[in-house]
């Protein structure tokens, strides 16, 4: 599970105009995730062309990126590498409850319960390597850049953004504050109308803007302390201690001169000790896997290819070719218009 820090970050409301010009690390997974779990049918199946491969990310990846860049912004995709040890407890416990959510989906399909499928289906969003291929295909057809990382691609963002590699980190996870991104946009792909789950309530999803200075201020304490604040509400390396929220973890964070004496705390507070080494899971915040970036590898040199892109995303896969190539043409077009204007602009 992501660290939930909703209830501590400073978070500032900004328009999709605003970051024209800027580069953004996106967290791949994260978005591509997303993408799958809200393009669906009304019953939660995911959206499929004519061999049964899903396409809903597809369909995400393209329309959204075009307007990302059709408003001046610059996103390039990191990927994650292999996980930790530490997170591949994280990932087991997800694929059980996946696994229990798909069957509840059935279940509730076969009732006729269309929200209750929906929902369970949501659930059970997996993001499989022929997911992953089809959208760095994609991605490298459209022109957009994209980098592998070792391990975790939030950490490997964050990296190149503290290099100012790019100019901010673009994920919904607050992760990233504790890998150290100094600048994080949150909602950048999601923004619009959106329905509350199990609700018959729809809510404006607007992009956020959080700076890990102006929260780290605002909370009186520094980034490590923000990383042990983290570890007690839990992170994707360690479960956190239940009884413990966010005002009391901050309490116990500033009491504290030392990561042993959070441990000590938490164990008189709660009677509870955490499940893992904490020292470990710290040092996976302040000293992640993460690889040096060429600045070639996150510029803007490939321009779009027009004739592949309807090739992969109509014949391959069954998308409209009327919608797709209106919005390829769209693509070409801006990206034709930023070399005109000077290819620094894209760089």
């Amino acid at each position: 599970m992501s660290v939930d820090l909703s209830k501590l970050i400073v978070r500032e409301r900004i328009d999709i105009s605003s970051l024209g010009g800027k580069s953004i690390a996106v967290d791949a997974y994260n978005t591509i995730y997303q993408f799958l779990t809200i393009i669906r049918q009304p019953d939660g199946t995911p959206l499929t062309d004519n061999n049964g491969n899903v396409t809903s990310h597809l369909s995400g990846l393209f329309f959204r990126v075009t307007e990302l860049i059709s408003n001046g912004v610059k996103p390039v995709f990191v990927f994650d590498g292999i996980p930790s040890l530490l997170k591949q407890r994280t990932i087991n416990a997800r694929m059980r409850r996946r696994d229990e959510a798909y069957s509840k989906w059935q279940e509730a399909k076969e009732q006729g319960n269309m929200e209750e499928a929906r929902t369970r289906a949501q659930q059970s969003t997996r993001i499989s390597k022929e997911i992953v291929s089809s959208s760095k295909r994609l991605l490298y057809l459209m022109g957009v850049p994209y980098v592998e990382a070792p391990s975790e691609g939030e950490a490997q963002a964050s990296h190149m953004c503290i290099e100012k590699q790019v100019d901010l980190v673009g994920s919904q996870d607050y992760d990233t504050l504790l890998f150290g991104a100094p600048h994080v946009v949150r909602n950048l792909t999601i923004s619009g109308r959106r329905k509350l789950p199990r609700k018959n309530i729809y809510v404006n999803v607007e992009p956020e803007l959080v700076e890990l200075e102006t929260t780290l201020r605002s909370l009186g304490i520094n980034r490590r302390q923000l990383i042990w604040i983290g570890i007690m509400l839990g992170t994707d390396f360690n479960e956190g201690i239940k009884g413990i929220g966010p005002k009391t973890a901050l309490k116990v964070a500033k009491a504290s001169k030392s990561l042993d004496d959070v441990v000590t705390e938490v164990k008189i507070r709660s009677n509870a000790e955490f499940d893992t080494d904490v020292h470990e899971v710290e040092g996976m915040f302040l000293k992640p896997e993460v690889v040096e970036v060429n600045d070639d590898a996150v510029r803007y040199t490939q321009r779009p290819d027009k004739h592949e892109i309807i090739r992969f995303m109509c014949d391959d896969h069954g998308f409209s070719r009327e919608r797709i190539e209106k919005f390829v043409d769209k693509l070409v077009s801006i990206r034709g218009e930023a070399n005109q204007q000077g290819i620094h602009k894209w760089m």
